[in-house]
């Protein structure tokens, strides 16, 4: 298991969080390593543009392009699954993401930013990820801006996942799409049902 360091995200509690699921963890950049490993976690905090610019200079949208394209497992968290979409805009200033997914990161119309502390989550009754959890359980979030629409359909039977939050609107809290898997909360700052939800990951690796 690959946590990939492109120099932001907190990496050592992610490391911590996935060891603890069970895993045997390696905090790197190395892009064999990476390609090679069972699962790829790619964590993010901070802004999408310079989440973006740090995965650019070691490679990262190759190394998860690469693995997408053989099947193999990524896990986004936080900015980590923002960059998965097409574009994000921030404070007027428009970034290119990498493109897995279509549609666009912006600011979520709420009263109170950022959204900080605990929320429950809409997921789908067959959702792997958030299997043997109770729909009340509550996950950490940090973050001003979102996926705020969903805009991939999906072959029939192999629709994606999608799980739902409310924090001034509705917006993307996590997505279940063949080998690529993301969540906009911390599973490592959720405690338990962080936890249990990075088994529930590792299960399928």
């Amino acid at each position: 298991m690959v946590i990939l360091d492109y120099g932001s995200g907190n990496l050592r509690s992610a490391e911590r969080a996935v060891a603890r699921a069970g895993a045997e963890v390696e905090v790197t950049a190395d892009p064999h390593a990476a390609l090679e490993a069972d699962g790829l976690v790619v964590p993010g905090v901070g802004a999408f543009s310079a989440c973006m610019a740090g995965l650019l200079d070691v490679k990262g949208h190759r190394i998860i392009g690469k693995r997408l394209a053989g099947g193999r497992p990524v896990l986004g968290i936080c900015v980590g699954m923002q960059i998965l979409f097409s574009r994000g805009v921030e404070h007027g200033e428009e970034t290119e993401g990498t493109g897995e997914w279509p549609g666009v990161v912006d600011r979520l119309n709420a009263d109170v930013l950022p959204h900080m502390g605990w929320n429950t989550v809409r997921a789908p009754a067959d959702s792997q990820l958030f299997a043997g959890l109770d729909p009340d359980e509550r996950f950490y979030f940090v973050h001003s801006y979102a996926a705020r629409k969903w805009e991939l359909d999906g072959l029939a039977g192999q629709e994606p996942k999608v799980t739902w939050a409310h924090h001034g609107e509705d917006f993307v809290a996590a997505v279940e799409n063949g080998p690529l898997w993301a969540t906009q909360f911390h599973p490592e700052k959720s405690g338990d049902a962080g936890a249990h939800l990075l088994r529930n990951w590792l299960a399928t690796l």
